[in-house]
């Protein structure tokens, strides 16, 4: 048995031409599009490469972009500041705080200004506890496309076993929350979990979220099961990315498997823009 392949760059393609039709029906009735906003402190160089994939994508739907750089030094204080200005602005609709931040910023603190309303990348206690509560708010982009993965092979999620690896509260504790939301029974893996591949082969749902290079083998897996692997590393000499499963060994045992590159990746920038989008129409509906 050889796994099928979840294409995340054609479901994210899919999600992006739908909101590019929703803009352009907007403009030609005279509305302006949905804007972003995007603050970047520093000049890490994956964080640049990340901003520009973000920026260009808005583009691509014809979502406005705004960037607020900002030098490695600033304070704490200049970073609320900007974040306060954006909140209090009528014409921006999302605001991305690109992580990490310099280390002798708290990151914690900066977040926790962001207002729930525009927090399209889904990190604030208060859009964190809207999904825990089940009610309307903004998804993690990751944990929001890890979903829209599961949900394109067509298995019914109610009463499958899902089983999550990692508990941060970026991709794995807000997966974990959604999977249960939709039904399944679910187990959350984490570094002190005993015998962690013994549950992972009861699963007919795995996530893995580990940040752990091809942690999860073939022998790990359910065979059938719906493998969604979230992590990326660079392999060798850096030439090529990978996952956290070993994917030569899971392709053979899975029932689908997302691909890395090509799966998690593409879906999390969609679920950027849909998050961009669904901020813009409920703030429009006020």
């Amino acid at each position: 048995m050889t796994a099928h392949i979840i294409d995340g760059k054609v479901i994210a393609q899919n999600i992006k031409n739908q909101l590019k039709q929703k803009i352009k029906a907007l403009q030609a009735a005279g509305q302006r599009p949905p804007c972003l906003a995007v603050i970047l402190v520093g000049n890490d160089p994956a964080s640049e490469v990340y901003v520009g994939h973000k920026k260009k994508a808005c583009a691509e739907v014809g979502i406005e972009s705004r960037s607020v750089t900002l030098p490695a030094d600033v304070t704490q204080a200049t970073l609320s500041e900007h974040l306060r200005k954006l909140n209090a602005d009528p014409a921006v609709d999302g605001i991305l705080l690109q992580l990490p931040l310099p280390k002798h910023m708290k990151s914690d603190e900066a977040i926790d200004l962001i207002s729930p309303e525009k927090d399209v990348d889904g990190l604030t206690p208060y859009s964190q506890g809207l999904l825990n509560w089940k009610r309307p708010g903004l998804t993690s982009c990751t944990p929001l496309g890890v979903m829209e993965l599961i949900y394109s092979t067509g298995i019914d999620v109610k009463g499958k076993r899902a089983v999550v690896i990692g508990r941060s509260v970026l991709v794995g504790l807000p997966v974990a929350v959604l999977l249960g939301n939709a039904g399944a029974t679910v187990t959350s893996i984490n570094s002190k979990t005993v015998n962690p591949a013994e549950l992972c082969r009861q699963a007919d749902i795995l996530v893995v979220a580990a940040g752990v290079k091809h942690m999860v083998t073939g022998d790990w897996i359910k065979p059938g099961a719906v493998v969604i692997d979230v992590g990326i590393h660079r392999d060798g000499q850096g030439k090529k990315l990978v996952g956290d499963v070993l994917y030569e060994d899971a392709v053979a045992k899975a029932g689908w498997i997302t691909p890395v590159p090509g799966g998690v990746g593409p879906m999390t920038i969609a679920s950027l823009l849909s998050n961009c989008m669904t901020a813009y129409e409920r703030r429009s509906q006020r």
